[in-house]
């Protein structure tokens, strides 16, 4: 019986789950923050489904050491 979940997406697929432009996961990609791999002839990408969710933890992470680092400073206005 297959997956349910394919082990590889497509760009595409990839942006449609981040709710994003298929050329910010392309630049995610070519910058090293989100792994993939290059297939075929035509260097077309695919990027593994644990490697998506690894990079959505990792940004959940630094958001929430982001906010940590706010809440530290004593601030007064939405500015």
């Amino acid at each position: 019986m297959p997956p349910l979940t394919p082990r590889f997406l497509t760009l595409a697929d990839v942006a449609e789950v981040l709710n994003v432009t298929v050329r910010q996961v392309y630049a995610l990609v070519r910058s090293g923050d989100l792994r993939g791999i290059q297939i075929g002839g035509r260097g077309q990408w695919r990027i593994e489904a644990v490697e998506l969710e690894d990079y959505i933890s990792r940004q959940y992470a630094r958001t929430d050491a982001l906010e940590h680092d706010t809440s530290d400073d004593d601030v007064t206005s939405d500015r």
